[in-house]
């Protein structure tokens, strides 16, 4: 669910092009400055196991925005504001499973330094391509496997909860398969990306239309893609090295299915939505992965960046989405 940038974000989370004037300004190099990661879940357990008035003080000095989102993204928490707030907090954070799972993301995540370089690496590439774009302070949480990304004013969080790994016991109770294999490591860097881009650009257009969400989806990933080129493009889609292949395989009959069948413009939500969900597209192939709309939309965006030689920021301004298919002469 996206929202208007002053408010929360609950986010349940192709190579670059040599004529972009921000392709020198990555990762790449060893001048990239890490994103310090504001460690708000390390301090929050120290409260919840030791529940001092002290430290109830402390976190309300330290953490006035983050409670805040904390508290309106879980429902047995909710306003900070309220006299019980913080036994509301303690309370939900106590639950045995949940305080168990607590526990073992912070020792899998005691050390982030490697997630602090790639997001810094991150960072700096979008920051030289969207130069008005700020740049958030940056957090970790732990939401009991709810809301996997917040986001407010200035505000990115990520819960680590999220990411335990594929064979994660707990999640196997949960969680399918092809959603689990986005709970890894991996993922956490392009999702807090990707999260900040959805914030800063958000979509524009009619999200019932499949052209419209197509295309805003495949910027999303071809920007994360050249902002993490390191990242395979089947990581940033949650696929598996063959659904990848699948789909490029395939991407001829896909295209030929989706005009026959008059989706491209039709202004049916059902029929969109089922373009960008999680699960296998079995509406298309009993082989066919989730999300194939922003896959689409990803080739059509790299072609259109490539007949253009339009910058990153021309990109994320240019919301006519018909304009950038015409453009791109995508004819796969």
């Amino acid at each position: 669910m996206i929202m208007k940038k002053r408010f929360i974000v609950l986010l349940t989370l192709m190579a670059m092009s040599s004529f972009n004037s921000c392709d020198t300004v990555t990762g790449r190099n060893s001048s990239v400055e890490p994103i310090h990661i504001v460690r708000f879940d390390q301090d929050l357990f120290q409260l919840i196991l030791l529940d001092s008035p002290e430290l109830q003080e402390k976190m309300t000095v330290e953490y006035p925005a983050m409670l805040k989102v904390i508290g309106l993204s879980i429902p047995e928490i909710q306003d900070s504001q309220r006299d019980d707030f913080f036994d509301r907090l303690v309370n939900y954070y106590s639950e045995p499973t949940l305080n168990k799972l607590y526990s073992e993301a912070l020792k899998i995540y005691e050390n982030i330094e490697t997630v602090e370089v790639g997001l810094g690496g991150g960072f700096q590439y979008l920051k030289s391509c969207l130069p008005s774009m700020q740049i958030p302070t940056v957090y970790m949480h732990i939401s009991g496997l709810r809301q996997n990304i917040l986001v407010a004013d200035n505000l990115l969080s990520i819960s680590i909860d999220k990411y335990l790994g594929f064979d994660y016991p707990l999640y196997e109770d949960f969680f399918y398969d092809y959603q689990r294999r986005k709970m890894t490591p991996e993922y956490i860097v392009p999702d807090y990306l990707k999260a900040w881009l959805l914030s800063e650009y958000p979509f524009e257009g009619n999200d019932r239309v499949l052209l419209d969400r197509m295309i805003y989806e495949g910027k999303i990933k071809y920007i994360i893609h050249n902002a993490l080129p390191q990242v395979l493009p089947e990581i940033l889609l949650g696929y598996t090295s063959g659904e990848y292949q699948w789909c490029k395989k395939n991407e001829k009959s896909l295209w030929r299915t989706i005009i026959e069948e008059s989706h491209l413009y039709t202004p049916d939500a059902a029929t969109t939505a089922g373009y960008f969900a999680d699960r296998p597209s079995d509406f298309i192939s009993n082989e066919a992965p989730g999300d194939l709309g922003s896959w689409i939309g990803w080739q059509i965006v790299s072609k259109y960046m490539d007949k253009t030689k339009m910058s990153i920021e021309e990109l994320m301004k240019n919301t006519d989405y018909q304009e950038i298919l015409t453009k791109s002469r995508y004819k796969p």
